[in-house]
């Protein structure tokens, strides 16, 4: 007889993969799961297939991209392991995109682990620094993963609610009372995501300093998922360079968005050294080591020209705004968006029980995916996702205005 470990019986099948699957037989326009349907830059794809082919490192490649000052190969024999913490060349790139975008410090020998994917970092941070019985605040609604690792790693979820926007609020909110009774003397970490999947949200300097504040008087350490920080519309600040944050954050990026190459599955994880070594510490034991000619290929990426970058977020906002109005003339309000390829969208005027019944039907009868974003709420606070539904925009043109097409079949259906 089989029996499951309970750290994941209970954990439920991802959203994500009910979905896709159900807009596969349906044939439906997917825009639940945050995959591109394009390809990044062709000089990054071209320098994994160089480095594939040649077992070296192409880490200088694209118009005006700088050389580093210690030029060398990954390792020789790039096809095989990968130094555990990741490629020398790769962590150098790390650190310089660090002090290029946000002006951080960063030691690519002490402070940086590559990892597979944004997700592993995550789960590598939370298997390092929290103990069965430590509390840990998560923003809610949540990436789906977060209550995952907490509960693997024995952790208790705290959470804080992000309301949608009202009367008083132009965007997403937080109540600050709500955020400093969530601390408490068995908080180790608490979990923030900016720009924020599923909201849009880009938190707020006096956000993040106030969590920052909560950090330092209850000596939590922030773990923060940047993996959308390049895809912003309000400006996105590094929560490690504010005053007193920089020994106690763990910084999580990759380079999935940033460089529509979602499943590379390069990730990596910033801290100061002893952080970092609790990172590293569960790394080498989950993976040990990721893809090496992806890393050479990442590291070209990260010294891709401002030029690229900057048309990243305009190639974005135009989708974004493409989508929306697609959105409010289907009758769905969408929310405001500040930052990531997500919108939420009000779907209450549909007169649905709730978020997975209207998207079901949106998938089989209307021929577009999204995502109920119930998925991303603890059991007690479902409810406040009742009359939502998140959509992603990280399309091309034409399945964007065919997704657009259908959701005008919606206008007959209002209640």
């Amino acid at each position: 007889m089989t029996r499951i470990a309970a750290r994941v019986a209970g954990l439920p099948t991802t959203v994500f993969s009910e979905f896709s699957a159900l807009a596969a037989r349906c044939g439906a326009v997917n825009l639940g799961q945050g995959f591109p349907d394009f390809d990044g830059p062709d000089e990054v794809r071209e320098a994994a297939v160089r480095a594939l082919r040649e077992g070296v490192n192409q880490y200088a490649v694209g118009s005006g991209a700088p050389a580093l000052p210690a030029v060398r190969a990954l390792r020789e024999g790039v096809n095989q392991y990968a130094v555990g913490s990741g490629a020398p060349a790769l962590r150098e790139a790390i650190a310089e995109h660090s002090a290029r975008f946000y002006g951080m410090r960063v030691d690519p020998e002490t402070m940086v682990t590559v990892t597979s994917g944004a997700t592993e970092a995550l789960c590598d941070a939370m298997l390092g620094l929290v103990d069965p019985g430590d509390e840990v605040v998560l923003f809610e609604p949540y990436y789906d993963s977060y209550v995952a690792n907490v509960e693997m790693a024995g952790g208790i979820a705290r959470y804080v609610m992000l309301r949608p926007p009202d009367g008083d609020h132009a965007t997403w909110w937080m109540d600050f009372d709500e955020l400093a009774a969530a601390f408490g003397p068995r908080t180790r970490l608490v979990v923030v995501n900016t720009p924020h999947n599923p909201t849009g949200k880009v938190f707020t300097r006096r956000e993040l300093e106030s969590i920052a504040a909560l950090c330092l008087r209850h000596d939590a350490v922030a773990l923060v998922d940047e993996v959308y920080e390049h895809i912003w519309f309000e400006p996105h600040l590094r929560m490690a360079t504010l005053d007193g944050m920089a020994e106690r954050t763990v910084t999580v990026s990759s380079a999935g968005k940033s460089f529509s190459f979602t499943g590379w599955k390069v990730g990596w994880a910033i801290a100061a050294p002893p952080l970092r070594h609790a990172v590293q510490q569960a790394h080498q034991f989950v993976t040990f080591a990721t893809a090496a000619p992806l890393q050479a290929a990442v590291a070209a990426a990260l010294r891709l020209p401002d030029s690229y970058f900057d048309g990243l977020r305009a190639s974005y906002r135009s989708k974004r705004d493409l989508l929306a109005a697609a959105l409010d003339a289907a009758g769905l309000r969408a929310l405001p968006v500040e930052g990531t390829y997500f919108t939420m969208a009000d779907a209450s005027a549909f007169g649905f029980p709730d978020d997975f019944a209207f998207c079901r039907f949106l998938t089989e009868q209307v021929g577009v995916a999204a995502i109920p974003p119930s998925a991303f709420y603890c059991e007690a606070h479902k409810q406040h996702a009742r009359g939502l539904a998140r959509f992603a925009f990280c399309k091309t043109e034409p399945v964007l205005q065919e997704a657009a097409r259908r959701l005008a079949r919606l206008r007959g259906h209002r209640s």
